[in-house]
């Protein structure tokens, strides 16, 4: 039970930092969100199973979705240059 208000918790700081103003584009912001973020999930998982565990992900991915596509499109010009 800890583990899902401490989801909620980080779901509700993420929002807030979301509606803050920002000169970078809220990067740095997303490095300590996904810091923190992935730790709860794996909390989450122990805790409460790892279907709830992957609900959280997605919820958290949702948050996040600008990074995952960055990310995403990093992954694919460095797979297209190596070959895979």
């Amino acid at each position: 039970m800890t583990s899902l208000l401490l989801a909620c918790l980080w779901a509700v700081i993420a929002n807030v930092v979301a509606m803050l103003p920002s000169k970078r584009s809220h990067w740095p912001q997303a490095y300590a969100l996904i810091a923190t973020g992935l730790p709860i999930v794996g909390y989450v998982g122990v805790q409460n199973g790892w279907q709830v565990a992957l609900i959280v992900g997605v919820a958290g991915a949702s948050i996040l979705r600008w990074p995952l596509r960055y990310v995403g499109a990093w992954l694919r010009r460095f797979a297209s240059h190596r070959g895979l």
